[in-house]
């Protein structure tokens, strides 16, 4: 069992999607420092961008709901640890990791700047290649061939489909 300390490295992934998420598109909404990045898409880019926008929002809250009291803000397997395969876990490992990703194409839709609008995926992408792996090392390491099994049958960020259709009955 982790002690659930935050790392630097933990603290500055956490603090970039902060910048990301929230306060670039602020700025670029409430000022026009960095008009100077703004590219053109269609306006109908902008639907696509909310919608994308509304499943990053609900993928994030079911992801928390799914976990329950076995979600944490640091890398930690807590007393009475349970894997959770269920729900949103049933086809995806991350999808908080998913959640953020889909924010961030919702994001560059919607806002139309090379700066704020991209900056949520330039920040994900350390988060996703460095802590993913210590997450499932983690798992790996508490769960064992439990873990494996649910890793063969999940994807990452991505559901997994069948290979062939003999597999889909």
């Amino acid at each position: 069992m982790t002690d659930g300390r935050k790392t630097q490295e933990e603290k500055l992934f956490l603090f970039l999607a902060f910048i990301g998420i929230f306060i670039l598109p602020l700025l670029g909404v409430f000022t026009p420092w960095l008009e100077f990045a703004a590219y053109d898409l269609p306006d109908w880019t902008g639907w696509i961008g909310t919608g994308v926008f509304l499943i990053a929002i609900w993928l994030f809250w079911r992801s928390h709901a799914d976990l329950g009291l076995n979600w944490s803000a640091s890398l930690e397997i807590r007393e009475n640890h349970s894997l959770v395969d269920t729900g949103v876990y049933h086809y995806i490992r991350h999808p908080m990791y998913a959640s953020f990703l889909l924010w961030g194409i919702a994001q560059a839709l919607l806002l139309h700047n090379w700066i704020y609008g991209l900056f949520n995926i330039v920040s994900f992408l350390p988060m996703y290649l460095l802590r993913v792996p210590q997450e499932e090392q983690m798992m790996l390491d508490t769960f064992g061939e439990q873990y494996r099994d649910y890793m063969s049958r999940t994807g990452r960020v991505i559901p997994k489909f069948p290979h062939s259709s003999a597999e889909l009955g």
